[in-house]
């Protein structure tokens, strides 16, 4: 077995990550100064993982499409990984974790990317981009519409956040997890309607909007969806997405115990 290695070098981690820049978007975008405090890379041969700080509860993305080589990169990585996190995991990953971890699935999820951007111009432009002067409003948007989400509010720094408003009050938005101009990839995140104004084509217009601005920087525009979300899953196919890979978020390890509330016995 090939021993695994702490990676600090964004060169060698970026030219092994765009051999498949569609199922390694996050990875890429997450090489960018915006984001990379947040991280530790590992890679074993050429296979690349990385855990994600920048959450509340640490994610670790190891993706692979050979099933061998996801094996083996996830048992190097069992003596180095948190006692509790987040996972992103190609198909068979789990199985090695719960060697060590108990695992819980939060479903199968789809890797989709932009291969034909042409159909964005069926869809009128639409909305305003936000500034950070909206992220107290966006922030109470979210917490109603889009409940459970996770939304950093240093995202809407990028300028990649587009809102559509009906009588003043934002109404859909969408946005990007990541977005780097200078490893020319993006993908988007915290895409959401207001209940009542669902059906009404309005996440098509924020987001054909939003992927017309970021192709003026990138070259991969790519998303995660729930593959049971039928209605979004229709809605990035129309915009031209197609699914590029299948892979599985997943709850490892047991959450710390919370802080006990007894009070301090005095000496």
């Amino acid at each position: 077995m090939t021993k695994i290695e702490a990676s600090h070098d964004r060169n060698e981690l970026a030219g092994l990550l765009r051999r498949d820049p569609h199922l390694h978007a996050y990875e890429l975008g997450d090489l960018d100064d915006f984001y990379w405090p947040y991280t530790t890379w590992y890679r074993q041969g050429d296979a690349v993982a990385l855990v994600y700080h920048g959450a509340p509860t640490p994610v670790l993305l190891a993706l692979h499409r050979s099933p061998a080589v996801l094996t083996e990169l996830l048992t190097g990585l069992l003596p180095v990984l948190p006692r509790h996190f987040e996972a992103h995991l190609s198909p068979g990953g789990a199985e090695v974790l719960a060697r060590e971890y108990p695992v819980r699935s939060r479903g199968p999820h789809l890797k989709m990317a932009l291969t034909d951007p042409d159909r964005l111009e069926r869809v009128a432009p639409g909305g305003e981009v936000l500034t950070e002067a909206d992220i107290p409003e966006l922030t109470a948007f979210y917490r109603a519409a889009y409940p459970g989400n996770w939304f950093d509010p240093r995202m809407v720094e990028t300028g990649h956040y587009v809102g559509m408003r009906r009588d003043g009050e934002l109404v859909a938005v969408a946005g990007v997890h990541v977005w780097s101009p200078r490893y020319r990839v993006s993908a988007l995140g915290n895409v959401t309607t207001a209940a009542a104004y669902r059906g009404q084509g309005l996440a098509s217009t924020v987001v054909a909007t939003l992927c017309r601005r970021l192709l003026e920087t990138v070259d991969t525009v790519a998303l995660n969806v729930v593959a049971e979300n039928t209605a979004a899953y229709k809605l990035y196919d129309r915009l031209g997405f197609t699914p590029v890979a299948e892979y599985t978020e997943y709850l490892v390890g047991e959450p710390p115990a919370p802080a006990s509330s007894a009070a301090v016995r005095p000496l």
